[in-house]
């Protein structure tokens, strides 16, 4: 066995490279100085970011397009302060590792009163173990290497975020024995992975309109290619959730939209409601994803393979990897079909050139014109609300092209999210879909894109509040003060912001945001309080009847 060079924050970079991490987002701080001393040193690029929790949604949406992210942030005062946005990355199962300093070892006899701790040197660690899949405090040269080999292994593995906290005086301790790699290694039952094929593919056959449902683990698990092969080759429709959006091309002709149970188009509930046979791929049956449970999903008609699961009608087969199984359909002899199916509404160019160009902008107008002005080297990054039901229709070119946390749901992702999508995928151009609420809490990242020389078109919607909060209780408190949006480029010092009011205020500053290559573009669109997509107000309605009916 080869000499061991390694202290044990050398080998944790080493193995993050390994895994493919290229950039680390964070904000350093006194316990981890040293570490990011050494980050800095490495081919790891360090982002500098305004708020710890902007770094998480970066390091979040790196990850949902690169495969994994990172994030580096402080003891404590930092660690709590990007603990929401890595509770988001669990909750919808995208893997971010969270890097974080602490007191050193030898500080920490009788107890002292050292700053940024709370009630033990452990707290820290305590409330992570809770939103992420391993937590480890690297406090050991002896055990730290499979520490740190095995705690990575269950970021790929789960998908989830995991936590390692590197006290700042055993940086550049050295490992303390020569170590191997551990590279762990999963493989499927066989026996049952072939028996789970065999009932699911007759049932296939046999069936008279089979549908495919496919959801977010298709795109953490990288098998988007080979969902569009399995579709090419069964000519099997295939629907998207609200969190799966752009699983599938939304052009291919297999695709007929996303299912959300009532709150999305008719035609697709019932298509998907209909068949004798749902595929089921890498679901996550939330509230949102079934339309606060409005959908009507048979079991006794439904396949549902996940990385926890696979189950046929009744039958559960446990040791059988997703990718496997996703693999073994696109081997097995399965009967084509071409039987009609709903498609989605496509980009027409004459329909949304038919509103006046001087009337007011409503929330219709702008996702139909804008569903006319996406290219094929475009992201949308989605945040929450009125943005998030508005781009439900949008027509995603290709797969992995749609970010948003559609079932964690919280407010601020967006951009920071376009942030960490460029720098991952610096050939696409994020558009931005913003409330003005959201952009509130997290709008200083632009500071960073900035100063990176990125270029999102920021597309925020100033409704003056919590417009989706109105359609549950309105109330004083879903106000918010109105900021000259526009005029944040002369603050930062770059890029370009307009007011748009009209629908042909928003085709001129289109063209002009696209033309603005060398930095972000801010459309300030300024909408109604009241106006909404059709998808808000239906999901409003059905939450004020469900808060209605609990005051009773």
């Amino acid at each position: 066995m080869a000499r061991n060079h390694h202290t044990i924050g050398s080998y944790l970079l080493k193995r993050l490279q390994d895994y493919g991490v290229r950039h680390v987002f964070g904000i350093p701080g006194d316990y981890v100085l040293g570490f990011y001393e050494m980050l800095q040193k490495s081919p790891i690029q360090v982002i500098g970011v305004t708020r710890e929790d902007c770094a998480g949604y970066a390091a979040d949406a790196y990850a949902r397009v690169h495969g994994i992210g990172a994030v580096c942030v402080t003891y404590c005062v930092g660690g709590l302060n990007v603990a929401n946005s890595i509770a988001g990355a669990y909750a919808e199962k995208s893997p971010v590792v969270v890097l974080t300093g602490s007191p050193g070892i030898g500080e920490r006899h009788n107890d002292p009163m050292l700053h940024h701790k709370i009630r033990s040197f452990s707290t820290q660690k305590e409330i992570f173990e809770k939103i992420t899949s391993a937590a480890v405090v690297l406090d050991d040269p002896v055990i730290a290497a499979r520490q740190i080999d095995e705690t990575l292994a269950t970021c790929r593995k789960t998908k989830r975020p995991v936590y390692i906290e590197l006290p700042r005086d055993m940086v550049k301790v050295p490992l303390r024995h020569a170590m191997r790699t551990i590279v762990v290694r999963e493989t499927s039952d066989r026996h049952a992975l072939r028996e789970a094929l065999s009932e699911t593919v007759r049932w296939i056959n046999a069936s008279r309109r089979p549908v495919i449902l496919a959801d977010v683990e298709v795109h953490r698990y990288g098998l988007v290619r080979e969902l569009e092969r399995f579709v090419r080759r069964t000519g099997i429709p295939v629907a998207a959730t609200l969190l799966g959006k752009s699983v599938i091309s939304e052009r291919h002709p297999r695709y007929i939209g996303v299912y959300e149970g009532a709150m999305g188009r008719p035609e697709v509930q019932r298509f998907v409601e209909e068949s004798d046979c749902l595929l089921m791929l890498g679901t996550f049956l939330t509230d949102m994803n079934l339309g606060i449970y409005t959908a009507n999903l048979d079991r006794e008609q439904s396949i549902e393979a996940t990385s926890e699961k696979v189950q046929v009608r009744h039958h559960h087969y446990s040791g059988i990897l997703f990718a496997d199984f996703i693999r073994g359909l696109l081997g097995a002899r399965i009967r084509k079909r071409n039987f009609p199916i709903p498609h989605p509404k496509p980009p027409n160019n004459a329909r949304s050139c038919s509103f006046p160009g001087n009337s007011a902008i409503t929330v219709t107008h702008l996702f139909e014109r804008l569903n006319d002005f996406l290219q094929d080297n475009m992201v949308v990054v989605s945040d929450v609300g009125v943005c998030l039901f508005g781009a439900v229709d949008l027509v995603i070119h290709r797969g992995t092209e749609f970010l948003a946390p559609a079932y964690y749901t919280s407010m601020g992702f967006g951009v920071p999210a376009a942030l960490g999508a460029q720098v991952a995928r610096p050939k696409m151009r994020p558009v931005v879909l913003v409330g003005d609420g959201a952009f509130q809490m997290t709008g200083t990242e632009l500071s960073t894109i900035l100063r990176l020389k990125l270029n999102p078109i920021i597309i925020l919607l100033n409704n003056r509040g919590y417009t989706t909060e109105r359609f549950i209780l309105e109330g004083p408190f879903n106000d918010i003060t109105n900021w000259n949006y526009d005029s944040i480029p002369a603050l930062l010092g770059g890029g370009w912001g307009c007011n748009v009011r009209t629908t042909g205020e928003f085709d001129e500053s289109w063209r002009k945001a696209l033309s603005n290559r060398s930095s972000f573009s801010l459309l300030n669109i300024h909408l109604d309080k009241l106006d909404s997509s059709p998808g808000l107000q239906r999901l409003g309605e059905r939450l004020a009847a469900k808060l209605r009916k609990r005051k009773k």
